[in-house]
């Protein structure tokens, strides 16, 4: 506690840069690690595993099972000029009579 109340009472200035030291430490920490996955993915990708690693045959697969979706058909039923006039004639009754 008495280490985290010197830290509060230096001036921003110094605390900034505290902080971004830290940050660099733990940065040059983690690259290591961050160098030798790139190495392995390379790797993989160079070594033709590519489609294993991203499981494209498997992934191909399961798109084959999948059932196709169809559209339904819809059927306009044909209506002769008589009855499309009376159809209109019909509507615009309806029309007047809820006025």
């Amino acid at each position: 506690m008495n280490f985290l109340r010197k830290l509060q009472d230096l001036p921003e200035q110094k605390r900034k840069i505290i902080l971004w030291l830290l940050v660099v430490l733990i940065a040059l920490c983690l690259l290591p690690f961050y160098i030798k996955n790139v190495q392995q993915r390379l790797k993989i990708f160079q070594g033709g595993g590519l489609e294993r690693g991203l499981k494209i045959l498997e992934l191909q697969e399961e798109l084959k099972k999948v059932p196709k979706l169809e559209m339904p058909k819809f059927e306009i039923p044909k209506i002769s000029e008589e009855e499309l006039k009376k159809l209109e004639e019909e509507i615009q009754k309806g029309e007047s009579n809820g006025q």
